[in-house]
């Protein structure tokens, strides 16, 4: 049997555009005369498809999208991820089997996740069968996703009524770490049901996740013998002969077996992919981003640039007089090297005016944030001014650690519609940053790199005025956010009077960061979907 796995990037909603890319598919899989295609959980409709699901016109289209696509299966077998509905009007993940133009039956996902980012529960019925499906007169198990992932659960009911390999369809985002726990879940299952599975997974960003990718073929030794690229569209297609136990006699393999790469450099893939697929998915061309010739500004515009080229990047410099001539300097030399187009807008000006219009009400009282916000909050009206002129889409430079602790201004820097790099940590920043520089060339100018970071929002001003080490400050949020660590844990390790006031801080500010635009999500617990910290909370650790 020779099968294709389709690696295929959908876009939510979009049912006859995702219709026409599985299409194009079986006819590209024909052309290498496979036996069998099988595409992603949900590629029909795309995934999340969220509250979508509630429209029974929604589930009726998706329907008849599915056998517009089944028509086309002639002469192959094909395995289409989609939602279907009962005579009841409950509706399934589901995965159906067409050949030759006839639908062979529809398996319905069993195990509905229902944390993190996941809230099937909220919408699918569990599937209760077990099926297995004869193709070319094989039995073969096709599972869905969390079935996998459940152990002794679908895959080894299937397995054992018989099925001589098994086919797992799957959209399973990408965070650090992901990826190697993928591979090991599915070589293990593998090796315990001493069959060949197939797994099969979306790529592509939707709004804050990314999916990577990275289908691959296992053996029966939990060897992978095919695997495809992550962070892009791809085959994989592998020949399987398989006798009366199942057991692979010979095999051609016609997709090389890709190396997975560094953490920092799938976290950069998955930065670029996320950013290239928000932009062009929602119809925008151009983005706009202000340049501090701060490092998490300048790493946000090598994304851009990679993701979008360089024309359709646009970098603004808002000096004021706290601004050195040394970042102003950076700003423009990173604008030269990553070739984009570049405005220089002082605010100095508008400042003044601001402060002459409140002096009346700030008489008697000292400078203090209020004055700094006030900078920052000119520089967001700027930005999204010239956002609503030009049709520009305003990219956030916040990273993670100053969203977690607050150190970021509400519709000031948090203005925006895309947060590029809100969940990732400063410490990866600089990594990120380090691994561009050591491509190709010299992108983001070395002074921004090893300067200390600073908002430059008053006289000598730095981050870490305000804040611990970053390296310190990231190793307490990685606890407290990620691993849910008490303060009493966390200060065998750091001092407890900075552990107290990082956490007051994380709580604090919860406010701020409902209200920050949507951004990619790389880590396993990012601020959204993933943490939600009650705003008006008056938990404290006894």
């Amino acid at each position: 049997m020779r099968i294709v796995l389709a690696q295929l990037n959908p876009t939510v909603g979009d049912l006859s555009g995702n219709a026409l890319k599985v299409i194009e598919s079986i006819k590209q899989a024909k052309s290498e005369q496979a036996d069998l295609v099988v595409f992603p959980e949900l590629v029909i409709c795309g995934y999340p498809p969220e509250d979508l699901l509630y429209k029974d016109h929604f589930i009726k289209d998706n329907l008849k999208a599915l056998k517009d696509i089944g028509k086309k299966t002639k002469e192959i077998t094909a395995i289409i991820g989609l939602v279907d509905q009962d005579k009841d009007k409950c509706i399934y993940n589901a995965a159906a089997v067409y050949t030759d133009g006839v639908l062979k039956g529809v398996y319905h996902k069993q195990e509905l996740p229902n944390y993190g980012v996941f809230d099937e529960k909220r919408y699918f019925q569990k599937g209760k069968k077990d099926s297995c499906f004869m193709i070319n007169g094989i039995k073969v198990g096709i599972n869905i996703c969390e079935d996998i992932w459940i152990d002794k659960g679908v895959y080894h009911r299937q397995s054992q009524k018989g099925a001589k390999f098994l086919i797992n369809i799957s959209s399973s985002p990408y965070n650090v770490g992901k990826f190697r726990q993928r591979e090991k879940l599915i070589t293990e299952r593998a090796k315990q049901t001493k069959k060949y599975v197939c797994y099969v997974n979306l790529v592509g960003g939707q709004d804050e996740l990314v999916f990577d990718g990275g289908s691959l073929c296992v053996n029966p030794k939990g060897q992978i013998v095919a695997r495809a690229a992550s962070f892009k569209e791809g085959f994989v297609c592998v020949d399987l002969e398989l006798g009366k136990k199942g057991a692979l006699k010979k095999k051609s393999i016609y997709h090389s077996k890709i190396k997975a790469g560094t953490q920092t450099e799938r976290i950069y893939k998955a930065l670029v992919l996320g950013v290239h697929d928000y932009i062009q998915k929602n119809g925008f061309q151009k983005v706009l981003i202000g340049l501090s010739g701060g490092i998490d500004s300048a790493l946000v515009a090598a994304i851009a640039v990679a993701a979008l080229g360089k024309k359709n990047v646009i970098g603004v410099s808002m000096p004021s007089k706290y601004n050195s001539q040394g970042t102003q300097d950076d700003a423009k030399q990173l604008a030269q090297n990553l070739g984009i187009e570049f405005k220089e807008i002082a605010i100095e000006g508008m400042v003044c005016s601001y402060e002459e219009t409140l002096k009346e009400e700030f008489k008697g009282l000292p400078a203090n944030f209020t004055e700094e916000n006030i900078q920052a909050r000119i520089r967001g009206n700027i930005l999204m001014a010239l956002s609503n002129k030009f049709g520009w889409l305003v990219l956030t430079t916040g990273n993670k650690s100053e969203l977690a602790v607050g150190y970021c201004t509400l519709y000031g820097d948090m203005s925006g519609g895309f947060a590029v790099i809100k969940d990732v940590p400063k410490t990866k920043v600089y990594e990120l940053a380090n691994f561009i520089n050591s491509q190709e060339k010299i992108l983001i100018p070395q002074s921004i790199i090893d300067r200390a970071p600073s908002a430059e929002l008053r006289e000598n001003q730095k981050d870490q005025d305000s804040l611990p080490d970053y390296d310190v400050l990231d190793d307490i949020l990685g606890s407290y956010i990620e691993d849910h660590k008490s303060i009493k844990t966390m200060s065998k390790k750091n001092k407890a009077d900075i552990v107290k006031d990082v956490v007051r801080k994380v709580d604090l500010n919860e406010y701020k960061r409902r209200q920050a635009p949507v951004g990619i999500k790389i880590t396993p617990r990012a601020f959204g979907r993933d943490w939600r910290l009650p705003i008006t909370n008056n938990y404290k650790e006894l």
